[in-house]
């Protein structure tokens, strides 16, 4: 499950955008992880990997850095890598999209807090369970057309070796009817003149 989404600019840290889980409880746990994700963006710098998972007890915390930007999820451990760096992905096209340009003139905190709205809308995708079985079928399709590409090749390229080795054969055979051919042609001749 995604938790808790921030959007940071790097050169400063100032937190641009931010979305957190709905229930009171959940809020008042998550308090540790957003003070966490906030001395987060006050280290990073333009040096700093641009895709990072850093582990915080049972969760993860998830980032990419692009244009400048910060987009962290913290999830639960278990959550997979890779729909939380697509979580991510999605958000920061959006985001680049919508606020790319205004960016670096900013001076107030949440100044794009209008992008949770988007946030909740993705995250509920990212998370909801028949969502996910959808991108893990449609990954799995992927996979399978794959693997019939790469069948196909090889099956083409066995065949293709068979074929080679079948002109071989012919062109052998070629060679040897040449040969039986050119004597053929050549005993009359010699009966002709020893006649």
């Amino acid at each position: 499950m995604l938790l808790l989404t921030m959007i940071a600019r790097v050169a400063d840290g100032l937190p641009l955008a931010a979305s957190i889980q709905e229930d009171e409880q959940a809020f008042r746990d998550l308090q540790k992880y957003q003070s966490q994700a906030k001395q987060l963006f006050r280290k990073l710098n333009e040096q700093s990997p641009t895709r990072c998972t850093l582990e915080a007890d049972t969760m993860s915390f998830h980032y990419i850095i692009e244009h400048g930007v910060c987009y962290l999820v913290l999830s639960e451990a278990n959550f997979p890598k890779k729909l939380a760096f697509a979580f991510l992905e999605d958000l920061h096209s959006e985001f680049d999209e919508q606020y790319g340009k205004k960016v670096p003139t900013v001076s107030r905190p949440y100044c794009f807090i209008e992008f949770e709205t988007y946030i909740q809308k993705t995250k509920k995708l990212y998370t909801d369970s028949r969502a996910r079985r959808n991108l893990g079928s449609i990954n799995t399709e992927l996979q399978d057309v794959q693997r019939l590409m790469v069948a196909n090749i090889e099956e083409v390229l066995q065949r293709g070796e068979a074929l080679s080795d079948r002109n071989c054969l012919y062109e052998e055979a070629f060679a040897a009817l040449a040969s039986v051919a050119q004597v053929i042609a050549c005993r009359p001749m010699h009966q002709e003149v020893a006649g």
